[in-house]
């Protein structure tokens, strides 16, 4: 059994060590920060089953860290939730195949609502319809999946997760993200008494160093 655990966290590893590192990253950070940060936009995540959950964990990572996101149902976009969208936003829509029927609705429908949104996508397939459509495209690297069938979504969640990660930290670090903004945002629980001390803490060396 412990031979079996350490081979599927050495492929786990694996994936995530051979994720592709493309100049898309630093293309996405831009459109975002444009968009949101200068003007009053906001970052809307889509998925379907396990990428949907994938895409609202990004949404609720990159809200907590300054930059305003909410997640948007593809399936329940066609019942009216496309309302949220607003002219600046940036959509950032996951799908491993680049296939998801859901999704490429969801283009069609934002895009007759308002025209030419910026489409970041994070997906396995550089080939596919919906790659091609995106003006950034964030490869997985489609790296096989843990599960001895080959198709229960684990590893191409995995290396999803970690490149939303990748984008939430070069955000926070594009507009200088504080441990105090942190805790303006963040009250309740153990991080919210962190960082209201990281706070403390930093201004107390500022009023020292003055």
């Amino acid at each position: 059994m412990n031979e079996l655990i350490n081979d599927l966290l050495r492929r786990e590893a694996d994936a995530i060590s051979t994720i592709p590192v493309k100049e898309g990253y630093e293309a996405a950070v831009e459109i975002l920060y444009e968009r949101i940060h200068q003007q009053h936009g906001k970052l809307v995540t889509s998925g379907m089953g396990k990428a949907g959950q994938i895409a609202l964990n990004i949404a609720t990572t990159f809200s907590s860290t300054g930059t305003p996101s909410i997640f948007l149902h593809p399936s329940e976009a066609q019942h009216g939730d496309l309302g949220v969208l607003q002219p600046n936003d940036v959509l950032l829509l996951i799908s491993n195949s680049g296939k998801t029927r859901e999704i490429l609705e969801l283009i069609d429908l934002a895009e007759n609502l308002y025209p030419n949104l910026p489409l970041i996508v994070i997906t396995s397939n550089e080939e596919s319809h919906l790659a091609l459509t995106a003006d950034v495209v964030l490869p997985t690297g489609n790296p096989k999946e843990l599960c001895p069938l080959g198709l229960t979504p684990s590893t191409s969640t995995t290396v999803m997760t970690v490149i939303g990660d990748i984008l939430v930290n070069l955000m926070m670090r594009r507009i200088e993200f504080s441990s105090e903004e942190y805790a303006k945002r963040h009250h309740g629980g153990y991080l919210g008494h962190k960082s209201r001390r990281l706070a403390k803490g930093m201004e107390r060396l500022a009023k020292e160093k003055s």
